[in-house]
C-alpha cells in the first residue's frame, strides 16, 4: 500500500514532477490543437500531468488533503441534483486577480439559491491552495471552488435547516496559448441555447453547456456560440463580443448571460483604450457580418474568432481591436497582480 504524503511532502513532490514535465508539456501545448499533430504523441505529458494531479492538495470541508484522499457522500445534493454553484478565480504569478469581484458573483449565487455559507475565509483558502501546490511561480494558475447545499436524503425541496454545505476547491496551473497560435485565430459554431432562464447564477448544472461545447469539439472548433431567438448571447463557457463598425458590442449583463469578471474587465480596457463600447442584444445576422468576434473568460482570456460556422469573420484574420485589447489585457493583469 502506498504511504500517504504529508501536506508539505505532497506539494514538494508536485513541484518536482512539474519541473520534470514542463518542457515536454510546453511542446505538447504548442502543438496539441494542430490537426496534423498526432494525438498519441501527447500521451506521455498527459500521464505526467495525471500523476501530478493525483499528488495535488485540495480543500474539502475545512481540510487541506491530497486529492486522491478527497471523497464526498453519495447523498451530496451537488452529486444528486446539481444543487450548488461554482467559481473560478485566476492567479497571476501567485497573486489572485480581481478576487473581490469573483466573491461578489459567488455571493450573488449563494443568495439566489439560498445556500447559507460564510465566505469570509475564501481569500485565505485560495491563497493557501496556490502555495500548497507550489503555484506561486506559475505565470497563471486557477482556483476552482464549488459549494453545494450539502449532504441529505434526496428530495426536491431543501434539506432541514442547519445542513452544512459541501465546500470543495482545487488549484492548478493554466497555460495561455503560444503567441503564434493565438495570432492564427480560432473557429466557432453556432448552437441553440438550451439553458435555463437564470444564466446569471453560476450553477454547477451545466449539461446544456457541456452538450454545446461537445458540438464544437465534434466540429473540430474551439468555441460554441449560443443563440436564442436569433440573438447571439455568449459562448458555452465564456462571453462574446462583436466589433461592429468599430464599436465593441456585447449583450448586456442580464439574467440571460453570465456576468463575466473578464467581460467586465475587457469593457473597462476598451474604454481606457478609447474604443467605443455598446451593451445591447446582438442579432446572429449582425454577428455574421461583424468585422471581428472575440470570446472572453477566466480561462479564455481574450480569444479571437476568425471563422464562424465555416465562414470568414471580417478579413478572416485576427483583427486590430482584438489584438489591442489582448495586449492591454496581458499588461493589465500583470500590473494589477503586482499591485495586489
Amino acid at each position: 500500500m502506498r504511504p500517504l504524503l504529508r501536506n508539505g511532502e505532497a506539494s514538494r513532490a508536485a513541484k518536482v514532477a512539474r519541473g520534470r514535465c514542463r518542457d515536454s508539456c510546453k511542446a505538447w501545448r504548442s502543438r496539441g490543437d494542430d490537426p496534423n499533430f498526432p494525438k498519441y504523441e501527447s500521451e506521455a505529458p498527459r500521464l505526467f500531468l495525471r500523476s501530478l494531479d493525483a499528488m495535488s492538495t485540495v480543500y474539502l470541508n475545512g481540510e487541506y488533503i491530497p486529492k486522491d484522499r478527497a471523497t464526498i457522500s453519495v447523498d451530496d445534493r451537488g452529486f444528486l441534483l446539481s444543487d450548488g454553484i461554482y467559481e473560478v478565480t485566476p492567479a497571476y504569478q501567485g497573486r489572485l486577480f480581481r478576487m473581490e469581484r469573483h466573491l461578489r458573483r459567488l455571493q450573488h449565487g449563494l443568495d439566489a439559491l439560498r445556500i447559507e455559507y460564510d465566505s469570509a475565509g475564501l481569500p485565505d483558502m485560495h491563497a493557501r491552495l496556490i502555495a500548497e501546490n507550489s503555484l506561486d511561480s506559475e505565470d497563471i494558475a486557477i482556483v476552482y471552488l464549488q459549494i453545494t447545499r450539502g449532504v441529505a436524503p434526496r428530495t426536491h425541496h431543501f434539506p432541514p435547516d442547519g445542513t452544512a454545505p459541501t465546500v470543495y476547491a482545487f488549484a492548478q496551473a493554466f497555460h495561455r496559448p503560444e503567441s503564434a497560435r493565438w495570432k492564427r485565430g480560432y473557429e466557432a459554431i453556432t448552437v441553440p441555447d438550451r439553458r435555463w432562464d437564470r444564466v446569471d447564477i453560476k450553477s454547477i448544472g451545466l449539461l446544456p453547456n457541456v452538450l454545446a461545447q461537445q458540438a464544437a469539439v465534434d466540429a473540430g472548433v474551439q468555441d460554441a456560440l449560443l443563440v436564442n431567438d436569433g440573438v447571439a448571447l455568449e459562448g458555452s463557457h465564456n462571453n462574446v463580443f462583436a466589433v461592429l463598425d468599430g464599436v465593441v458590442t456585447t449583450h448586456p449583463a442580464t439574467h440571460r448571460i453570465l456576468h463575466g469578471v473578464t467581460r467586465e474587465y475587457v469593457i473597462g480596457l476598451a474604454h481606457s483604450q478609447g474604443i467605443p463600447v455598446e451593451e445591447r442584444p446582438v442579432l446572429l445576422e449582425e454577428m455574421r457580418g461583424a468585422d471581428e468576434i472575440f470570446f472572453t473568460g477566466t480561462t479564455t482570456e481574450v480569444r479571437p474568432t476568425v471563422r464562424l460556422d465555416g465562414e470568414s469573420v471580417g478579413s478572416g484574420k485576427v483583427g486590430p481591436v482584438a489584438q489591442e485589447i489582448y495586449e492591454a489585457f496581458i499588461a493589465g493583469t500583470q500590473v494589477e497582480a503586482s499591485a495586489a
